[in-house]
């Protein structure tokens, strides 16, 4: 059974900076696609950034490029989002997802971490 418990979001003030952490455990995440999505109120969830794990290549959406890095810790089996000169519209609950099948849905979903960001 696959588990993703996300840690380390917030209140800061924009331009700040945040790092979230997704803890995996119940496989071997080798040859997993980790993701980083985000909801904000009253919006649809969107695609924040995701790590290929055994390969470490990374993508991100256009609005957080340059600003977020994600990246993994094998030792630890944790996935983490670096967020800085963060704005107002990060404000989102995040999730951190995972899936085992290039093409597929995210078949794998964290509880969420609350990142609101003040103006």
């Amino acid at each position: 059974q696959v588990q993703l418990v996300e840690s380390g979001g917030g209140l800061v003030q924009a331009g700040g900076s945040l790092r979230l952490s997704c803890a995996a455990s119940g496989r071997t995440f080798s040859g997993y696609d980790m993701g980083w999505f985000r909801q904000a109120p009253e919006k649809e969830r969107e695609f924040v950034a995701r790590i290929v794990w055994s390969s470490g290549s990374t993508y991100y959406a256009d609005s957080v490029k340059g600003r977020f890095t994600i990246s993994r810790d094998n030792a630890k089996n944790t996935v983490s989002l670096q967020m800085n000169s963060l704005k107002a519209e990060d404000t989102a609950v995040y999730y951190c997802a995972a899936k085992n099948t290039a093409g597929m849905p995210y078949a794998y979903w964290g509880q969420g971490t609350q990142v609101t960001v003040s103006s």
